[in-house]
């Protein structure tokens, strides 16, 4: 797994994030809410593109995209709602179901603490997990987040209201 490639998002990225998220689509929407339907449309994606490359663009967003090394997209890494002067953001990741296991939700998580740390200066990165996702809260702690609280009711997956947890990483 050496051949990946973890970078910022592009424009001209759109037709094969498509691919990517129409593939896995199903597998997504049975850990994480699912995204509308109109985001899976060529336009739809170039829309969700352009929106993350403004937030990007105004220092709240650090879209990242996973690529094997065919240049394919396996996963998505991304900080979001960073807040510069709060010195916080959100972590998230999705790797597509066929490289499950082989690592890479750790390496695009250990990318974006590297980018928490050296390109935007945060003290803490935040993470939330539902209930009944093992793998991500083991993810979470090899890279040094703790639980910080329980979350009851904490997003719809699949037509039920889940539980979840929050965990938090401080700047070491």
């Amino acid at each position: 797994m050496n051949d990946i490639i973890i970078r910022t998002l592009q424009a001209e990225d759109a037709a094969p994030l498509l691919q990517f998220e129409l593939e896995n689509r199903h597998w997504f929407e049975q850990h994480i809410a699912p995204r509308p339907a109109e985001f899976y449309t060529p336009q739809g994606v170039r829309d969700h593109i352009g929106q993350y490359l403004d937030g990007h663009a105004n220092g709240t967003w650090h879209p990242c995209l996973i690529l094997d090394g065919q240049g394919r997209i396996v996963g998505r890494a991304n900080l979001k709602d960073i807040d510069r002067q709060a010195g916080s953001a959100e972590a998230g990741y999705r790797i597509a179901r066929d490289h499950t296991g082989r690592g890479l939700a750790t390496r695009a998580l250990r990318h974006l603490l590297a980018l928490a740390d050296d390109q935007w200066r945060l003290r803490q990165v935040l993470a939330y997990v539902v209930d009944g996702n093992p793998a991500s809260a083991r993810v979470l702690r090899k890279c040094g987040f703790a639980q910080e609280a329980r979350l009851p009711g904490m997003d719809r997956i699949a037509g039920t209201l889940r539980n979840g947890r929050q965990f938090i990483r401080l700047r070491p």
